[in-house]
């Protein structure tokens, strides 16, 4: 399956096209001229645009400029990726603050030594153009190992001494503590928008080590009520206080 890349030079072009309705090293610093972000992963970054939903909440948090591109396919892996050639293409291409990497949820024990491996071989070229590797944490089907998926995503990013967005544990208590805030799909494993919201306030929030409460700007996009968004709003910066590495 040929690989979606996609580029984007400022939050704002993503508000106007949706309309504006209302740790060994340390995480990289802002910028000056802003924030650039390349996502390489599959249908869990591509589901409901996250990297856009990034970029829309870059700009509520105090960034005056994010650029990002992605490179996503369905149903593959880091080790697809590399093998494709068009991630590696991205990242040598250009001046990337951080690469975020994200596979399966990679919970069995060979899946795991899978995301170590290609997470580390991505470290590498991610570091010798100066950006920093992080880790998508995703979650598994529901009903399956979550425990395990956070193991495979904590133990790859600190093999690569990488930052960790765990939103993976941010659905997993929002689903737990909020079950009339639907997170998922009809196939109980792809995000709606609600939970691709929800994944992109862990991934603002960590990328600016800032709270993300108070960031309803698209509240009205995944129509949310303002009560279910201060809860999505506390999940994430819960999950990023227990389980992020920043």
């Amino acid at each position: 399956m040929r690989a979606n890349i996609r580029t984007t030079f400022s939050a704002l072009l993503f508000l106007l096209a949706a309309g504006t309705a209302s740790c060994g090293s340390t995480a990289p610093r802002l910028p000056d001229d802003g924030l650039s972000v390349l996502f390489v992963g599959n249908s869990l970054t591509a589901a409901n645009d996250l990297p856009g939903m990034v970029a829309a909440l870059a700009g509520a948090a105090g960034v005056e400029r994010f650029r990002y591109e992605e490179v996503t396919a369905g149903g593959i892996g880091l080790e697809d990726h590399w093998n494709d050639g068009r991630a590696v293409e991205a990242i040598e291409g250009a001046r990337w603050d951080v690469v975020v990497l994200q596979q399966g949820p990679s919970s069995l024990e060979s899946s795991r030594l899978n995301l170590i491996e290609w997470a580390g071989r991505f470290a590498d070229k991610i570091r010798e153009r100066n950006g920093r590797p992080a880790l998508y944490m995703v979650w598994p089907p529901l009903g399956g190992d979550w425990d395990a998926v956070t193991r495979s995503y904590t133990d790859a990013a600190v093999a690569v001494d990488g930052m960790l967005f765990p939103a993976g544990e941010a659905l997993r208590a929002v689903h737990a503590e909020e079950p009339g805030i639907t997170l998922f799909a009809a196939d109980q494993f792809h995000p709606s928008r609600a939970g691709t919201y929800l994944a992109a306030l862990v991934i603002i929030g960590a990328l600016t080590e800032r709270s993300t409460e108070g960031l309803s700007l698209l509240r009205p996009i995944v129509d949310l009520s303002p009560t279910e968004s201060a809860k999505l709003e506390r999940a994430a910066d819960r999950a990023n206080r227990d389980h992020g590495i920043p």
